[in-house]
């Protein structure tokens, strides 16, 4: 399949899945998954950066639309993007010359977990702390971080498990 229809598709699924069905799941008060980031992870590096953190901030925007969260989402997932290449050379010491070659589905698990935990547990703490907003919420924030990753990460590392073909 082309990559660009590939990722056009992705970037669909992804907001409608998110804006229809993970939105409306609200368990024990904390948990929400937001597995549309999943498109950051998977988005390739040797892609143009600025239309790389366009796509970021309209995939946030479109799931802000829908939510009615006033641009929490698109802030944290432009972050997210923004700083997706530091983690990259970070735990998969890739750098400028390797982002052609750069395929997250043939790295090491242990460096893809790395990595994947990082952003979302980053993506999640700015969107809660927007949302909340209060030093007197603190403990709401982290809670709302804590359980709300675990879900998103259970849901990602399942999909992924589910949807790559074995090579």
């Amino acid at each position: 399949m082309n990559k660009r229809l590939y990722f056009t598709l992705l970037f669909l699924i992804l907001v409608f899945l998110q804006v229809f069905v993970l939105n409306n799941i609200l368990f024990l008060g904390y948990i929400n998954p937001y597995l549309y980031i999943a498109f950051i992870f998977l988005f390739p590096l040797n892609k143009d950066r600025f239309l790389f953190l366009f796509l970021s901030f309209l995939l946030g925007l479109s799931v802000d639309m829908f939510s009615d969260s006033g641009g929490i989402h698109a802030f944290a997932t432009l972050t997210i993007a923004y700083i997706r290449l530091f983690f990259i050379k970070l735990y998969f010491r890739k750098y400028e010359a390797d982002y052609p070659f750069f395929d997250i589905h043939i790295e090491s698990f242990g460096k893809v977990f790395n990595y994947v935990v990082t952003l979302t547990v980053i993506h999640h703490f700015i969107l809660f702390t927007f949302a909340n907003f209060s030093f007197q919420n603190i403990t709401s924030v982290l809670l709302n971080t804590l359980f709300s990753s675990i879900f998103t990460l259970v849901l990602y590392f399942l999909a992924t498990f589910i949807f790559t073909k074995k090579q």
